[in-house]
């Protein structure tokens, strides 16, 4: 079958260079890292969460499992974005002296540790936290009701929890991508004004 296009004679030989980012060991102490926080994260925020779940009724334990879900929805969408975006239009706006615009580079030139926090570490463990409160609502229900009303409410819960967290990503991937730099400048100007609460950034004034 042709289809008019050249084919390598033979690909094994085909070289293509490789995006080197960081070095070696610079990679893999992110990687413990990032692993270690992951698992000090997804421990505390388990606790807190069946702590909360378990003093408060089914609304507000739905309510507070809604809202696990829209985190991890919108640090999947940044995370996205930081991948996606273009530096080159951040260093006119940084030149211009535009809030935001360098921490802007920043999150672009450091996107897979970005990436890492928001879609592995934040998104990953909103989803395992949220499917632990789903299963936490649905053992509250169980205690007031019985039979088939508990089967209904736990397929239907667990899969209400499932489809806005999948199509609410899937939303979320899409307007990461159209909004990259849009996103990234927003995050960028929130990054800004927390470093200057927190004091970070500014310049120590000599003393005469």
């Amino acid at each position: 079958m042709d289809d008019n296009y050249r084919h390598p004679l033979n690909e094994k030989k085909m070289k293509f260079r490789s995006n080197v980012l960081g070095t070696k060991n610079g990679n893999t102490r992110w990687v413990v890292l990032i692993t270690i926080c992951a698992f000090l994260l997804s421990s505390s925020l388990s606790f807190v969460s069946s702590s909360l779940l378990e003093d408060v009724n089914i609304f507000f334990s739905i309510l507070i499992v809604l809202i696990i879900v829209l985190i991890g929805i919108v640090f999947d969408i940044i995370g996205i974005a930081v991948t996606s975006a273009d530096e080159s239009p951040f260093h006119a706006m940084a030149s211009r002296r535009y809030y935001g615009a360098k921490q802007a580079i920043r999150l672009i030139r450091n996107a897979n540790k970005v990436s890492s926090v928001c879609n592995d570490v934040v998104g990953d463990i909103c989803g395992v936290i949220s499917g632990t409160a789903s299963a936490f609502i649905v053992f509250k229900v169980a205690r007031s009701a019985s039979g088939i009303a508990v089967t209904l409410v736990e397929l239907s819960f667990a899969g209400f929890v499932a489809a806005l967290t999948i199509g609410g990503k899937a939303i979320g991937k899409t307007i990461a991508i159209e909004n990259s730099n849009y996103i990234v400048y927003k995050v960028g100007v929130v990054a800004k004004f927390v470093m200057d609460r927190l004091g970070f950034g500014k310049k120590k004034k000599k003393k005469s």
